[in-house]
């Protein structure tokens, strides 16, 4: 979602991976629509759960694509003296406004449909962990934001050695070792064994990748292969983890840092960013889309909520859900109308001058 600094200089097609981006995002929410009166042993329900697996895994890479794009732009050696006051200051013209714009309009979300009761606690509770589920991503962005100064230096002075250390040591830490939990008599010790041993884990592995991502050159072929190998897998490694061990250990390799998401993560940002600039640029409209969307990818993400729950649950008269259509067409319908919507809605705004501050 970083939009700064500007992508001059970089040679990558910066619009494109937003773009991917928020559409995987958008539809990773729309496959995991609550379906809480479908009996998932009839044919009904395995269809629904084999179709929402699916997409759910094609859409895990999302946030990584976001984080890796981040790292590309923020941990450029040349950003190394950027003063810290300066660096802040972007940071918070960004994303600091919105975010508590966006945040105080989820928590009347949750008042006015919800029916979640107004109390200074549950205020309090949703500051701490988000006003909604969505906003983690938020909550980990400002994160990684308090850490570049940091890494930025590690980033210009350090080895490719040093560097590949730590990635060895991410990727077992964050995709190796919480494969031990999948037996249950050990679930707790590998957790507390991964959060003492290895403690850089999750996605800043793929924030400090993103800044040597162009060390990594594969054929398109390869990373073809690699994004939907792995994504294949990620399916199936769900289907034999829910069904010998249960439903809670699907998030196995349904998450971000699993041992199946980093490879497909990896292999389609690559795939992606193969696209020279030269070639978007041949093709003006689709560019012109692609921009739109690229410089609106925060307002869309923190409002495309309220959007599809609004056609989930019918609150405009119709309803677009898993209980009124197949999902094989209704999880990429929804998508596509979401964003649709979104855009109707946030591009106009964001031509008033306060408006486009506020909304992000």
């Amino acid at each position: 979602m970083e939009s700064y600094p500007k992508t001059q200089g970089i040679n990558l097609p910066v619009d494109l991976v937003r773009t991917v981006a928020i559409v995987l995002v958008i539809l990773l929410h729309v496959s995991i629509e609550p379906t809480l009166s479908l009996d998932f042993m009839s044919p009904e329900g395995v269809t629904f759960w084999w179709t929402q697996t699916a997409y759910r895994s094609i859409a895990i890479p999302s946030v990584p694509l976001f984080v890796m794009l981040t790292g590309v732009l923020l941990l450029r050696p040349e950003k190394t003296d950027e003063p810290l006051r300066l660096f802040f200051k972007k940071r918070w013209k960004r994303i600091g406004i919105p975010v508590i714009f966006w945040g105080a309009i989820y928590f009347v979300w949750q008042f006015l449909f919800r029916d979640q009761t107004a109390t200074a606690d549950f205020v309090f509770r949703g500051i701490l962990t988000g006003p909604y589920f969505h906003f983690w991503f938020i909550y980990i962005l400002i994160g990684l934001y308090l850490l570049t100064p940091l890494l930025r230096v590690i980033v210009s002075y350090a080895d490719w050695k040093i560097i590949k250390y730590f990635l060895v040591l991410w990727l077992v830490g964050s995709a190796v070792v919480p494969l031990i939990g999948l037996y249950s008599d050990l679930r707790n010790p590998a957790f507390w064994f991964q959060q003492s041993l290895f403690l850089l884990t999750g996605l800043v592995g793929y924030y400090i990748l993103g800044a040597y991502i162009s060390r990594l050159q594969w054929r398109r072929r390869t990373l073809l292969s690699m994004y939907v190998l792995s994504t294949v897998f990620m399916m199936l490694g769900t289907y034999a983890t829910v069904g010998t061990l249960g439903e809670n250990y699907a998030v196995a390799f349904l998450t971000s840092s699993s041992i199946t998401a980093i490879p497909a993560s990896i292999g389609l940002f690559l795939l992606i960013t193969s696209t020279s600039n030269s070639a978007m640029e041949k093709h003006k409209k689709t560019s012109r889309v692609l921009s739109v969307i690229s410089q609106n990818t925060l307002p869309i993400y923190l409002f495309h909520v309220i959007v599809l729950e609004t056609l989930e649950n019918g609150y405009l008269g119709f309803q677009l859900s898993v209980t009124t259509l197949n999902p094989v067409v209704e999880i990429p319908l929804v998508t596509a109308v979401t964003l649709l919507i979104c855009l109707a809605i946030l591009v106009p705004l964001k031509k008033v001058p306060y408006l486009r501050r506020i909304l992000g």
